[in-house]
């Protein structure tokens, strides 16, 4: 595994001092909209990449770490979320203060619903996405992660049923402050497939949640290109680094393989983007991959670079 840099958590008081000192100066050059509400950067991790953390390991930490916001993705190796103790009825309150007291927000509330299927199996998908979407109401989340996820069928069909199944749920979702976001996943991971699901669903409440190592590795497209086709509807992102061994793509700490992060950080603050800049790191799934403490810790060390790059970038351009 690779040498992990000091991180503001492990720094020194010295270090610890500077990389605050320049963090003070770089939210002072952010315009206003780049700004989270608590000042921090607006940097987030989704908690697949913690998924043996209880709920204020995860708040303290991103705390901590100068993290602004958290995504929910499954808690202590449940995934669904809505059956949690911690958002049943006689606890849902605290919870929203143990996130407010630490200058937290919740950035997404991440489903597993998928629009591909269809009878019977497609109206529980729905069901699902919609308890998701009440979940999100009561947490004053923004956002619902679904999954367009496969194919079926010639594609025209295909696109406009998922299409059809976003625009319900945004119907649902629209009069309870919440936009539904459908990420760049499985078998939709092209700018072209993306935009006419999005075109077609033409709904105010639907939008994308960039998954832009999905577009690069799997989809081979240039983050240029897909901010360019994509750009006004990006509402959240996950971002993750790997390297390919052996035919097999490898996931590494952030910056450290192949895929253009920077880059993509640069292509968001050039355009505008006003949501956060979340760490997916898929632990859950990958129990080989660096410990969170290790990885989540070091995104937030990196990130800030990057965000200082790119702002600093835009405001020469």
């Amino acid at each position: 595994m690779d040498v992990v840099p000091l991180t503001p958590m492990s720094a020194t008081p010295l270090a610890r001092r500077d990389f605050l000192e320049r963090l003070a100066i770089f939210l002072a050059m952010l315009p206003e909209f780049a700004r989270a509400a608590s000042g921090r950067l607006p940097i987030g991790f989704s908690t697949l990449g913690c998924p043996t953390w209880s709920w204020l390991k995860i708040l303290d930490f991103a705390e901590q770490n100068g993290f602004a916001a958290v995504e929910l993705r499954g808690l202590e190796g449940t995934m669904d979320l809505p059956s949690r103790p911690e958002f049943a009825d006689g606890q849902i309150e605290q919870s929203k203060k143990d996130v407010a007291s630490r200058g937290l927000r919740i950035s997404c509330v991440s489903s597993s619903a998928n629009m591909h299927d269809t009878g019977q199996e497609h109206e529980k998908q729905l069901a699902d996405a919609r308890r998701f979407i009440d979940l999100a109401l009561r947490l004053g989340a923004p956002y619902v992660r679904v999954f367009g996820n496969k194919l079926v069928g010639p594609q025209a069909a295909a696109v406009e049923h998922i299409a059809a199944s976003l625009r319900e749920l945004g119907d649902y979702a629209g009069p309870k402050n919440v936009t539904v976001i459908l990420e760049s996943h499985g078998d939709f991971t092209n700018s072209a497939i993306l935009r006419e699901i999005l075109e077609k669903a033409a709904s105010p409440h639907v939008a994308l949640l960039w998954d832009a190592h999905n577009t690069f590795v799997e989809g081979k497209e240039e983050p240029a290109i897909t901010v360019s086709q994509l750009g006004k509807y990006i509402r959240h992102t996950h971002l993750k680094d790997s390297r390919a061994e052996n035919g097999q793509d490898h996931y590494v700490l952030t910056g450290r393989g192949n895929v253009p992060v920077k880059r993509q950080v640069e292509l968001l603050v050039a355009a505008g983007y006003t949501g956060y800049y979340s760490f997916e790191w898929e632990k859950a799934w990958h129990p080989e991959i660096a410990e969170p403490e290790v990885a989540i810790a070091d995104f937030a060390r990196v990130m800030t670079e990057y965000l200082e790059a790119g702002s600093t970038r835009q405001k020469h351009s």
